[in-house]
């Protein structure tokens, strides 16, 4: 996709914000209670960066993903990540045909949507191809690289209380993903409300009781992200930016901080945020709304400070209180 270079109207902006709240309340309607998961979700997609969900079985993880797929007609692959889970079993393999000659045959990264779920029970091979794709956009097999999807976006999901025949994910995994968002429980009267769905016919397991049988289009997406890159950041946001990465590496709360790539994916999320917001500059805000989301798998919490429960959303909060915004 070329990057726009002229400047970006005002009712641009707040053109494709419209698209952007209708997209938000069609997957409302279906992803009940968890308009926080689904703001971080849709602002990672148009940062055209990967998410990785985490919360307990149950808490509509995949029903999120092929919501997304449905509402703006794009391809939904899914991959079961399980221990024996091979490398060419997600990549594609060549197939010698009967005359002889190898053909590829495409594995289920090839298409827009891809869920990983439960990521971490893959095995390392099988992640770092996994990650090759992630970065590259593209897969390499038998030395031939084979370009995926211009939409293509990793979804992966993992139990954060299930360990038992996992493989924890490597920094440099973590690292490739541009959220990592939190799914919890749903509030009562939003689970209520899921029953009644259920009563009125809604299954999880039927698309087509989803309601979302008019998608708005991939070229939506397209759209969207244009208009991302051209949302105005001006230097003292920069700055303000680099600060906060900076300072989760000075923090005795933690043994880790984030990377530069943390930098640019705060960056991105920005300006996704004020695009969701149809503005076409970023606010120290749209910063501060983002950076858990941006940050809380990029960075790692002393060991002995976790014992007594601190955790990586308690350290990122403490730095955006030190941390002057700009006026």
């Amino acid at each position: 996709m070329e990057r726009p270079d002229v400047g970006l109207a005002a009712g641009d902006v707040e053109r494709q914000a419209r698209v952007a709240h209708d997209l938000l309340a069609r997957l409302g309607g279906v992803v009940l209670g968890q308009e926080v998961v689904l703001r971080d979700a849709l602002a990672a997609l148009i940062a055209r960066g990967h998410v990785l969900l985490e919360g307990v079985p149950g808490t509509a993880k995949t029903l999120l993903v092929r919501s997304l797929s449905l509402a703006l007609g794009l391809e939904f692959r899914r991959i079961q990540f399980t221990p024996d889970l091979m490398p060419s079993d997600v990549t594609g393999v060549n197939v010698l045909g009967a005359g002889g000659n190898f053909s590829f045959r495409p594995g289920p990264l090839f298409g827009d949507l891809v869920l990983a779920d439960e990521i971490n029970r893959a095995p390392a091979k099988t992640q770092a191809a996994l990650l090759e794709a992630m970065q590259e956009r593209s897969v390499t097999v038998d030395g031939v690289s084979h370009p995926l999807s211009a939409a293509f976006t990793v979804f992966a999901t993992q139990n954060p209380i299930e360990f038992e025949g996992t493989y924890p994910l490597p920094e440099a995994e973590l690292d490739r993903f541009l959220v990592k968002v939190l799914i919890g429980y749903p509030e009562s009267e939003t689970e209520q409300a899921l029953l009644h769905r259920v009563l009125e016919g809604f299954e999880a397991d039927d698309p087509s009781s989803y309601g979302l049988d008019r998608p708005l289009g991939s070229a939506a997406l397209g759209l969207l992200r244009a208009t991302r890159h051209r949302i105005r950041v001006e230097p003292p946001i920069v700055g303000y930016i680099a600060a906060i990465v900076r300072a989760t590496r000075r923090s005795p709360s933690l043994t880790l901080g984030a990377s530069p790539r943390g930098s640019v994916a705060l960056l991105k999320l920005a300006q996704a945020t004020a695009l969701l917001e149809g503005r076409d500059y970023v606010v120290p805000d749209d910063v501060k709304s983002t950076a858990l989301a941006g940050l809380r798998h990029r960075v790692f919490v002393a060991p002995e400070l976790e014992l007594e429960g601190v955790t990586a959303d308690t350290a990122l909060r403490a730095i955006l209180e030190q941390v002057d915004a700009p006026k």
